[in-house]
């Protein structure tokens, strides 16, 4: 009969799953910025540039998957605690009642939608999801820094992608 894992071991294997699909996410993003500009440097047109630009596009949406598998993963993490209390997610049409409902969250998510030219910006506090979406800066460091000071979290709780509730 095999012996059944603690919460803290299985808390432990996802946080290295966790660790491990977040080192697959920041090469994805070195590949596809490599590949942008080997896209450039070939020019818009021709067969080559076609295929890249697929290429390119599959790496995104792979990035995108680990993105929501990461947040996936740590949202069940956290769901066990909150398990007694209604799923309730808070969507905020203002940055400064985002800014007071989100401040000391437990966990802060970004995603970026490019497309769009807009972010959203995801908060768990209190078992209750806060959002917001707004238009995004160039620079994604910049962003998490300036997150983690208007919410007076540190950056290690702040990670690119959406908080869900499952």
């Amino acid at each position: 009969m095999s012996e059944r894992p603690t919460k803290n071991e299985a808390f432990e294997a996802l946080d290295f799953i966790i660790n491990v699909l977040k080192e697959h996410e920041k090469d994805l993003d070195r590949l596809v910025a490599e590949l942008s500009k080997t896209t450039e440097k070939l020019g818009g047109t021709g067969e080559l540039s076609g295929k890249i630009e697929k290429v390119e596009e599959r790496l995104s949406a792979i990035q995108t998957e680990i993105s929501n598998l990461i947040n996936y993963i740590s949202t069940s993490r956290q769901a066990s605690i909150y398990s007694h209390r209604p799923a309730v997610i808070v969507r905020c049409k203002k940055w400064d009642d985002f800014k007071t409902l989100s401040t000391n969250a437990e966990t802060v998510s970004f995603l970026f939608k490019e497309a769009e030219r807009a972010f959203q910006i995801d908060a768990l506090t209190e078992g209750k999801i806060v959002t917001y979406s707004g238009e995004f800066p160039q620079d994604t460091r910049l962003f998490k820094i300036w997150i983690s000071k208007e919410l007076q979290i540190p950056e290690e709780k702040i990670l690119e992608g959406v908080l869900a509730i499952g």
